[in-house]
């Protein structure tokens, strides 16, 4: 018997939950349900008809606001009977109302869910509502949309309080408004629809959009109310969330200024719990850990706990084993005590998370039981509360304590049901996870087909989640080192065992999966909406190639043409080849390979590496691709190998663009194919030579711009010309199918830090893709050719290369060439001119964009260029190695 086991006698259906997204689970932890506590009847609210109903009303709040909510409970009912006898009907529904919020706090569900029905249908019996009773209407409705929420129905909730902001905004009681509708964004925040959250914050708040500095400096000017407060913390959590940082960050310190300006000490420790969430996911540890240290020693009693269980989960994920140590028995015995709700059942599955995580290093020092038990009351808790999303998440979390027991038999019963109640509610966004963890649990128990079968319909999940993921919360968002890249990577490693073609085609189309998925997460939402086309499907006399880094292989699937003639899809050979090697092997080499390819200096130690790529990736099955006669290699590249120029991979006597032209896509779908005909042949050329703030000079960028304009009609945006607003003004009003930027630029794996330069500023892959989708759509069409030809991926960011993806795909053009890392600009000038050469003649001989830019290297690197006597050494890949074609090659 495993000696971790766990016998729960008496607690059959306890469950643990656990947020999907693991690493930053306790980021984003809600505040207490009680925000409509403002709703309570204040004394101004009402004219006292009966002295004792007075009274019996203001013992209750004052009971309310002490916690002791069964008191409350009970008085608002008495103050209820008293205001019925009274005959005023609007008092009792407001009563009834309070009466209902009690029961939300005391976990009795179905008692709120009546009283705030009677409360509402007393005060919808009159044929005319009063000015009094439609507010009273408004904040019936505001409860009910905190019940509504807390029971999981946040699409009902929304609703009910579009109706509460409507009759206030009616009443010109803004602030009320403005609380309506941050209880809207909340309800948008649990459907994962962050960016229409920002939107409307920043509509109720008169903010526009915060990207600029004079939008920031709205922000001060946000008056100071307790409602604009709790506002601008509400949208500082959906702006990190959507991995707007710096925006967030600017956001809630202005929250937290006007909280404390009005004193107001739960909103201030809200303001800093945010504040802190942020800094953690901005990877500021110390910053974070300090803002939770302050909240745990000043915040009231109901934030302190999440603070602590979020500064624990903190130290466990930073390693800091002794402080968290000391924390753990403050936080298990704050835990066990704490009273039920839903805040209440998130903190001890959060708390319990986080010491399963802990027990990966520290196995003899965690008790699964006393895990086990703290859960146990969350089941309870979840069951009582009636939301099927927690029990969907209970039941899967109690499958994840019998896996780590290796209770096989029970883990799959729990875990097959949190799958079964997770599709009959259609939440697939917590449904994958449980999917994920129903294969892991069959292919541990040699049921290899069901493993396969439940990783399927985890991704098939993920798919279907791709345009619901506009910036995803916390229990939506995508984690990939800890979620959905290990179920693509772990999907694929059980396909390729079997070696046959139907799962070599599904591995292929899993890992493609997973790269648009990465993409989408880059953008924070569904990126590649164009119809798809095959890459295999467009040229016969390509292959196409993917290299898979599992944990201890480098997987590469090839798909080979059958017959050069055959126009049928399916008439493709797909082969598996294997290379014994551990995934940090094939990222410490790339990352060597990646360093010295972007420096001169380092070209003697340079040639080794790429040998030993080119054994990696290449030749396994470089017999098989000699033999097909291909002439093209198309690569879906995978993780950190999309750093490393495939041209520059060497056999021992030549490079491989020496061999074939090489092409890049980030997956299989591109756009329907066409080449640039030479009637369409023409371009918008951008640049800049002189140096701008921190980028230098590129003085040989002059030349390159001339050189195209000769080659091209074209139009020219130079130097200082090269504005933002210029060339948003010149995109919208040209007509030519190729946008030349001979600029500095850097490609990031965030957006944010995805740019390009121009005279007064940069401007980033959001805003170039916007710009950039005008032009197809003034001139009804797609770009069919985007050159960025002086970025560099940024240093230190081994999936940098993401930023290069994303503009691909985003601009909307059908190929793009850009640059790896910083080149030489004078070989840069040389090579894109013999570029164009190659495309003008290709739209008269028809060879393709990738053969147009493969010839012009192979220029470069022989230092053989036409009409350019006395060239200089250009052998070395650091010349022209950098070039990379993504997406349609035609």
């Amino acid at each position: 018997m495993n000696k971790y086991r766990i016998d729960l006698n008496g607690t059959k259906g306890l469950t643990r939950f656990i947020i999907p997204m693991l690493t930053t689970a306790l980021l984003c932890i809600a505040s207490p349900g009680f925000a409509q506590i403002s709703t309570i009847v204040t004394a101004h609210t009402f004219i006292a008809q009966s002295q004792s109903a007075s009274s019996l009303e203001h013992e209750a709040r004052t009971s309310y606001y002490e916690g002791k909510f069964s008191l409350a409970a009970k008085l608002f009912q008495q103050a209820a009977e008293a205001r019925k006898v009274a005959k005023d009907s609007t008092r009792q529904a407001l009563n009834l109302s309070n009466l209902s919020l009690c029961y939300q706090q005391l976990g009795r569900w179905d008692d709120a869910e009546r009283e705030i029905t009677d409360a509402i249908a007393l005060i919808s019996a009159n044929k005319k509502l009063s000015t009094e009773q439609l507010l009273a209407l408004a904040e019936s409705y505001d409860i009910q949309g905190g019940l509504q929420l807390a029971r999981g129905k946040a699409e009902v909730a929304l609703k009910t309080w579009e109706s509460a902001a409507t009759i206030y905004t009616q009443q010109h009681k803004f602030n009320s408004a403005l609380t309506s509708q941050i209880n809207s964004a909340q309800a948008l925040q649990n459907l994962g629809l962050y960016q229409r959250a920002i939107t409307l914050l920043e509509t109720a708040l008169k903010l526009d959009s915060i990207t600029t500095p004079a939008e920031q400096l709205k922000i001060l000017e946000v008056p100071a109310f307790p409602e604009t407060a709790t506002a601008l913390r509400t949208l500082g959590d959906s702006l990190r969330v959507v991995g707007s940082l710096t925006r967030a960050h600017f956001v809630l310190q202005r929250s937290l200024a006007i909280a404390t300006q009005l004193q107001l000490p739960e909103i201030v420790a809200l303001a800093q719990l945010s504040l802190a969430n942020t800094a953690r996911a901005q990877g500021d540890s110390q910053a974070a850990l300090k803002l939770y240290q302050q909240i745990a020693e000043k915040a009231p009693a109901n934030l302190r706990i999440q603070a602590q269980v979020n500064q624990l989960s903190l130290l466990v994920d930073t390693k800091q084993n002794d402080a968290a140590k000391i924390l753990v028995p403050q936080v298990q015995q704050q835990v066990v005590a704490l009273p039920p709700s839903r805040a209440a059942i998130e903190v001890r599955v959060n708390f319990a998370q986080t010491m399963m995580r802990w027990r990966k290093d520290n196995k003899n020092t965690i008790n699964l039981s006393e895990i086990a038990q703290i859960l146990a009351v969350a089941v309870q808790q979840a069951k009582d509360l009636g939301d099927p999303r927690i029990q969907v998440d209970v039941l899967g979390s109690l499958g994840s304590v019998y896996k780590e027991t290796q209770q096989w038999a029970e883990a799959e019963k729990w875990t097959q049901q949190a799958v079964q109640l997770a599709q009959q509610i259609n939440a697939g966004d917590i449904a994958y996870r449980w999917e994920w963890q129903l294969g892991q649990v069959a292919k541990a128990q040699g049921k290899f087909d069901s493993a396969i079968a439940s990783y399927k319909q985890a991704i098939s999940t993920i798919k279907s989640l791709r345009t619901d993921l506009a910036a995803a919360s916390p229990d939506v968002q995508f984690s990939f080192r800890d979620a959905v890249e290990p179920i693509h990577r772990e999907l694929v490693e059980l396909l390729v065992q079997s070696n046959q073609k139907d799962n070599l085609k599904t591995a292929r189309d899993v890992i493609e999966g997973l790269q648009l998925v990465e993409l989408d997460n880059f953008f924070r939402e569904a990126c590649l909406n164009a119809k798809p086309e095959q890459v295999d499907r467009v040229d016969q006399l390509a292959a196409v190639i993917y290299p898979i880094i599992l944990e201890d292989q480098l997987a590469i699937i090839v798909s080979l043409p059958k017959s050069q003639q055959s126009k049928i899809s399916d008439n493709r050979d797909f082969r598996y080849y294997k290379t014994a090697i551990s995934r940090e092997e094939v990222e410490l080499l790339t990352s060597r390979l990646r360093d010295n390819l972007s420096q001169l200096t380092a070209s003697d130690l340079t040639l080794p590496l790429l040998k030993k790529m080119y054994n990696l990736v290449i030749r396994p099955e470089a017999a098989d691709l000699a033999a097909s006669r291909v002439k093209t290699l198309v690569f879906v590249l995978d993780g950190v190998l999309q750093n490393i120029p495939m041209t520059a991979l060497h056999d021992g006597q030549k490079f491989l663009v020496e061999q074939y032209s090489v092409a890049l896509t980030p997956g299989l779908q591109l756009l329907a194919p066409r080449s640039l005909k030479q009637e369409r042949l023409g371009a918008l050329v951008a640049g800049l030579s002189e140096a701008r703030g921190n980028f230098s000079a590129l003085p040989n960028v002059e030349k390159e711009v001339k050189n195209i304009h000769t080659k091209l009609p074209s139009q020219v945006l130079f130097n200082q010309k090269f504005t933002n607003s210029a060339f948003q003004n010149k995109v919208s009003g040209v007509s030519y199918p190729i946008v030349h930027l001979a600029t500095h630029g850097q490609f990031s794996s965030q957006a944010d830090q995805t740019f390009i330069v121009t005279w007064d500023g940069k401007i980033k892959v959001n805003q170039l893709s916007s710009l950039l989708k005008t032009l197809e759509i003034t001139r009804d069409n797609s770009i069919e050719l985007l050159v960025l030809s002086a970025c560099e991926t940024a240093a230190s960011d081994n999936r940098s290369a993401l930023g290069l993806a994303g503009v691909a795909v985003r601009s909307g053009a059908r190929s793009t060439v850009a640059t790896l890392w910083r080149v030489n600009d004078e070989a840069s000038a040389l090579l894109m001119s013999q570029f164009y050469d190659e495309l003008v003649k290709g739209s008269k001989t028809g060879i393709s964009k990738a053969e147009a830019l493969r010839r012009a290297q192979v220029a470069i690197l022989k230092s053989n260029m036409p009409n350019t006597p006395n060239t200089p050494n250009y052998k070395s890949p650091y010349y022209w190695a950098a070039y990379v074609l993504l997406g349609n090659w035609t």
